[in-house]
């Protein structure tokens, strides 16, 4: 694991602590309020509130299972690194379990708000039977046995991991350790069922790991056995390939929108579409302070974070991801399969303001609420939404869905085909044509994309 892996996957507990916790409490209060049972049915706003939270959960649920499967090979790091990755991959199984055995708590003796929360909402990418599939697998064996490593290493070695933790940025994580830990309370019985049925596999797998990395793996097999057979390809590592990202990188501008799509990828389902996710292009430093971004007030304290991003990057982005609202470098859109690239149709004026309006906004949370009501947690395609809506001549419409206004990298793309606030400018998706497309062949092909 890189530094700024760990440092990304850190951030994501932590803030996914406090976020699990606001949910529940959102949770209990809807519990609380409805009593759908009594009646038969939910009122309008009952069922909007419920499938607000079943939203909720389970884009916040992926985003942690994102979490733990990205720490793909624990054997290329040290030490220090994988005790590291360790404590935040037990943090966010902790949550998982937790919220999963809450979800059961809340609902499991009301059969009509179970069925609600069966409900597909597909126009936020959420499919039937959630709850079903949550409490198979809080109950099963097999799971509970994948989880026995990491409860016993963190046992054995708790000492020392709280050495890791004591005045550092990880004492979080062990303060919602010690919170949840109660929560694994999987029995032996349970434990020894599995072990028999999943021995050999375990022998075989575990030849040549140490025993930090038999726990990690433990918690990584818990995550992949749930969704890899949906949603992950083991042994795809998303990327665009080096000539194809030099070639974008020639025709990038301070103020391009990229629009990207991961195969077999978790992110893809935070948002609807064939583009779920989005980041906003800032160019280097030299280009936005010709354009006055430095000097805008609330861009100065973040002036030093800006000359933190890898110089060698060639320029940065804001993007929110799971970790939040932060600065990062192309290394991070250029990790996807497909790219588009849009241009703002706004004077190099503009430009400026809108880039400095969208930096006001770094260091936020990510919003798995999907809530564009309010301006203190960011989805990606908010940033472009704060960023560029009312800037110039630019007006982006929200769309309606399951009754919240949204924008997803779709929308953005139907705005590039009809050359209404952006242009594309390139397109390269290998699993609609060949190569780098430009200008009008680029619009031909997102058209021909849409209507497959």
């Amino acid at each position: 694991m890189q530094t700024e892996d760990l440092e990304s996957g850190l951030r994501t507990v932590v803030q996914m602590t406090a976020y699990f916790r606001d949910l529940k409490s959102r949770a209990a209060v809807i519990a609380e309020r409805i009593t759908p049972q009594e009646r038969g049915y939910f009122t309008t706003v009952e069922d909007d509130d419920t499938r607000a939270v079943l939203v909720s959960y389970w884009h916040a649920r992926n985003a942690l299972f994102d979490l733990i499967t990205s720490f793909q090979d624990d054997r290329e790091s040290d030490d220090a690194s994988r005790r590291e990755a360790f404590l935040i991959a037990y943090a966010a199984a902790l949550l998982l379990v937790d919220a999963a055995r809450f979800l059961r708590e809340t609902a499991n003796r009301r059969p009509i708000v179970r069925s609600k929360f069966n409900e597909p909402a597909p126009q936020f990418g959420v499919p039937g039977g959630v709850y079903d599939a949550v409490q198979k697998s809080l109950m099963s064996a097999r799971h509970g046995w994948h989880l026995y490593h990491a409860i016993r290493y963190f046992d054995e070695h708790e000492a020392e991991l709280r050495e890791i933790g004591q005045g550092t940025a990880y004492a979080p994580l062990l303060a919602c350790i010690d919170e949840l830990r109660h929560r694994l309370d999987v029995s032996i019985t349970q434990f020894a069922r599995a072990k028999l049925r999943t021995r050999a596999d375990q022998v075989l797998r575990h030849v040549g790991r140490t025993v930090v990395g038999q726990a990690l793996y433990g918690i990584q097999k818990l995550a992949g056995s749930l969704v890899a057979d949906k949603y992950l390809r083991y042994g795809h590592r998303p990327g665009l390939p080096s000539d194809i990202a030099a070639r974008i990188r020639k025709l990038l501008a301070p103020g391009d929108v990229l629009v990207v799509r991961k195969e077999y990828a978790l992110t893809n389902y935070f948002l609807p579409g064939y583009w779920p996710h989005a980041a906003l292009y800032l160019g280097d430093t030299e280009s936005l302070v010709e354009m006055g971004v430095r000097e805008q007030e609330h861009v100065k304290p973040r002036w030093a974070r800006l000359l933190e991003v890898d110089s060698t990057s060639q320029g940065h982005v804001l993007e929110s991801m799971r970790d939040g609202v932060n600065l990062r470098t192309l290394k991070s859109p250029f990790g996807s399969d497909s790219i588009v690239v849009l241009r703002p149709s706004i004077s190099r004026q503009d430009l400026g303001t809108a880039l400095a309006r969208g930096l006001g906004h770094e260091g936020k949370a990510y919003d798995f609420d999907f809530d564009f009501r309010r301006a203190d947690r960011l989805v990606c395609t908010e940033v472009v939404y704060r960023a560029f809506d009312g800037v110039g001549s630019i007006d982006i419409p929200l769309v309606q869905r399951a009754g919240r206004p949204t924008l997803s990298g779709s929308d953005l793309i139907q705005m590039g085909i009809s050359q209404t606030n952006f242009t594309p400018v390139a397109v390269f998706a290998p699993l609609l044509t060949p190569g780098v497309v430009v200008g009008s062949q680029a619009r031909a092909v997102l058209i021909a994309g849409e209507r497959s």
